[in-house]
Parts: structure tokens; sequence; C-alpha cells
């Protein structure tokens, strides 16, 4: 009994580990989404202008970029078991008390604590998922606990509406305290305790680096919210440079937060940026959408919100198959397929005119929506098949950070695409409409053109990850 009990833990383990990750995710990813159809009720409620609530959305996200690069060196200090707990006790702490806040600064405050929370969350689970799972069997975990990061941002929205309208804004912090309870149980049981020796932090590095992600944050928040372009481009030049500065430290430092060796991994480069460059098409399309059937079509939230829904249900059924996909076309040819298969759904969208109905982009959503799955589990899984064991912390702690901010790039250039063609009332002929239209041309065309980066892999590269199952 004592010889087969590690075995046995090891195997409870690798069952309920995908649970906990997907359960941070979904958390993280609903919690970055659901505030959106919300703010008019929480300002009314707050006393607040509505424009002034953009600062609860922000806070969340700058904080998350800036303590995201520190996760892998707080794992490997004090474990990973330790810092998860922490995390998500952290993170339900901030949800119940952005539950409680009376005025705007204690939101923004409560949101802050959440971010923390989140940043450690999500990529500490990954760590753990990574080094508990051999490579063969990671693509076949990592693809359970994806899904959520595709079924939140569309949930989000619909979720929250509901809320509002039939119970109050604060509930939609609320529904993260159960959820975090279960993944606290959970993680006190199953979650592994996984450390290292080279413990040394690069606080210079960490500095430098969490201050190229605040600006970029910035930068990104401000293309969505002014019409001046100079202090947006000031500040985002701001940022570049401090990842040029990052780039002059880690080529002198012994022990840089992220060392710039991982960049020689090719599987490693060509996923970080194929993720920065894919994920600007895709991210903007939840945003897109919804906004043209309520602006252009004059819809309701929640109605918004039933037309994107489907997504959530065929990346399910993406999970499914996306194994048996890349175990018989590999990852480059799936990667390059699949990304002009998603760039031309969204061009799709431009097809359907003001008079059509709305019923028409249920399909192409749909379908988007099994694509997307294909797209994410495929990116997330090559881009760290590669890296060594002493890579693993910081590799995973940066394709973390490069994920929000790519994120962030999506929603803010979806926008000023918009925006630009929104100005131009000769082109639009005065119809609103036909700037979404355009925007979604524009968008798709541009995720054609990432699928190239996904020539630089090999054709057998990834297949340490191909699952052994047929």
């Amino acid at each position: 009994m004592n010889l087969n009990e590690p075995a046995k833990t090891l195997e409870s383990t690798k069952k309920i580990l995908p649970i906990i990750l997907a359960t941070s995710i979904f958390m993280q990813m609903l919690d970055s989404t659901i505030l959106n159809t919300s703010l008019p009720a929480i300002a009314k409620d707050l006393n607040e202008s509505p424009l002034n609530m953009q600062n609860a959305i922000i806070s969340y996200v700058l904080t998350l970029a800036v303590f995201m690069p520190v996760s892998g060196f707080l794992s490997d200090k004090f474990g990973t078991k330790r810092v998860f707990i922490f995390s998500i006790v952290l993170f339900s702490a901030g949800s119940l008390f952005c539950s409680l806040s009376q005025n705007l600064m204690q939101l923004v405050i409560a949101r802050v604590i959440q971010g923390i929370g989140g940043s450690l969350m999500t990529p500490v689970g990954k760590l753990a998922l990574i080094k508990t799972f051999p490579k063969k069997e990671l693509l076949k975990a990592m693809n359970f606990a994806i899904i959520p990061a595709l079924i939140g941002p569309v949930l989000g929205p619909l979720v929250g509406g509901y809320m509002v309208d039939y119970l109050s804004w604060h509930w939609i912090f609320l529904i993260n305290i159960p959820i975090g309870l279960i993944g606290l149980l959970l993680s006190l049981k199953y979650m592994p305790d996984y450390r290292s020796n080279i413990i040394n932090f690069d606080l210079k590095g960490f500095l430098i680096f969490g201050a190229a992600s605040l600006l970029l944050s910035i930068s990104l928040e401000l293309f969505g919210n002014t019409a001046h372009l100079t202090p947006v481009l000031l500040v985002a030049l701001s940022g570049f440079f401090m990842l040029y500065f990052y780039y002059r430290h880690a080529n002198t430092d012994d022990n840089p937060i992220f060392p710039l060796n991982l960049f020689q991994v090719r599987t490693f480069r060509v996923g970080i940026l194929g993720n920065l460059a894919t994920r600007l098409g895709i991210s903007s399309i939840p945003l897109l959408l919804p906004m043209m059937i309520q602006i252009a079509y004059g819809q309701s939230a929640v109605t918004s919100g039933w037309i994107v829904a489907p997504m959530a249900l065929t990346a399910m059924f993406g999970k499914s198959v996306v194994i048996g996909i890349l175990n018989k076309f590999g990852y480059r040819a799936t990667l390059m397929t699949n990304t002009f298969i998603i760039g031309l759904l969204i061009c799709c969208m431009a097809i359907p005119t003001i008079n059509s109905s709305i019923y028409w982009y249920i399909p192409i959503i749909a379908t988007l929506g099994f694509f997307n799955s294909i797209q994410f589990t495929s990116m997330n899984t090559i881009s760290i098949a590669d890296l060594r064991q002493y890579h693993t912390s910081s590799g995973n702690s940066l394709v973390s950070v490069n994920q929000q901010l790519a994120v962030g790039f999506g929603v803010a250039f979806g926008l000023i695409v918009l925006k630009l063609f929104q100005a131009d009332v000769k082109l639009i002929h005065h119809e609103i409409h036909n700037a979404f239209r355009y925007t979604f041309l524009v968008v798709g065309s541009l995720t054609i053109l990432s699928g190239f980066i996904f020539r630089r892999l090999h054709f057998r590269d990834g297949e340490n990850m191909k699952s052994e199952e047929k």
C-alpha cells in the first residue's frame, strides 16, 4: 500500500490539477469582461460619471501587467502551492471588497487587490501543470484547462447584463467567492509544491520590465479612450524604450528575470510572436461584435450577449478534436491553416448589411469559436514545448505577460481602426454599420497575414507534445 501511495497521489493530482487551473482561468477571464456591461449601473449607485468608471477596469489590467513577471520567482522561492493558495485567497478577498465598495476609490483599491491575486493565480497554476505532466500528456491537460479562457470573455458580458438587470451589480463580484472556495479546497489537497534552488531575484530587471509593461498597458488604455494620438505614442515609445533598456540589462546580468536565451528556442520565439500577432485580430471580436449589435442594430446588451454565446459551446467541441488534429497534421500545418480560417471568418462578418438579420452572425461566430479553441491550445502548448526545466518558470511567466499585452493590443487596435473609419463619413456613407464592416475586413486581413509567422516552425516541431492516444 505504502509503495503505491506516491503513484496514487500523482494520478489524483493529474486528474484534479487541470480543474484547479481551469477554475483560476475562468475567474480571471470572467472578471476581465463582466464589468463592461455593468459600469453604468455601478456608476449610478456610486454617484460617479460612467466615464470615470474606466479606472475600475484600468487599475485591474495595469496590476496584472506589472505583477505577472514576478510569478515565476515567487513560485521558485516559496513553492507553487503556497503562492497559488495565497493568490486565490487574495483574488477572492479582492472580489468581496469590490462588492462592499461604497465609492470609486474603494472599488479601485479592491480591483488592485484582485489584480495582484490574478497576476499570480493563472501563471502559477499553469507552471504547476507544466511541471506535473510529461510532454506527451501536457497537451491534453492544457487543452482542458484553457477552455475557460474562451468561455470567460463570452459569458462575462452576458452574465453581467443579467445580474445587473435582475439582481444588483454587487453579484458580479460575489460570484467569484464560491468559485474561489472550490479552487481553494481543491488546491489545499491536490496542488503540488514545486520549488527551485535558484532563488536570486533580479529586482532591477523586474522594475525595468514592470515599467515597460505598465507603460505599454497605459498606452493601450489611452488608445481606446482618447482622440489625441501624441500622448499615446509618447507613452508607447517610453514602454518600448524600457524594453530595450531591459534587453541591455539582461545581456549583462547573470540571472535576469527573463533570460534572453529563451528566444534561442525556436518554438518559444515563434509561439510568443505568433500569439501576439494573431491575438491582434481575435481579441477584438468579443468587443466589436456586441458593440455593433447594440449601436448599429439597436439591440439590447443581453441580446448581443446571446449572439456571441455560441462561441463558448463550439469552443468545447473544438477542445475535443484539437489533439487528434495536432497528432495528424502537426503544429506548423495546423497553426498556419487555422489562422487563415480564423481571419477569413472575421472578414465574413463584413458581409451582412444593416438590412440583414442579426442572426446571420450566429453561424459565423459559432464556427469562429471552434477554430479559436484549436488556435489557443496550439499556440499555448508550442510556446513551452522545448523549454528546459530551468527555463520553465521564467518562460511560462513571459508567455502569460505576452498574452495579457496581446489581448490589450488587440482590443485597442480594433477600437482605433473603428474610430478611423467612423471619422471618414464619406467612406461609410454616414452609416456606422459600415465602419464596423470595414474594421472586420482590416482585422481579419491582419489575422490572415499573421499566419505566415508559423511558417518559421519546422514540420516536426512539437512532436514531443503529441499525445499517445489515438
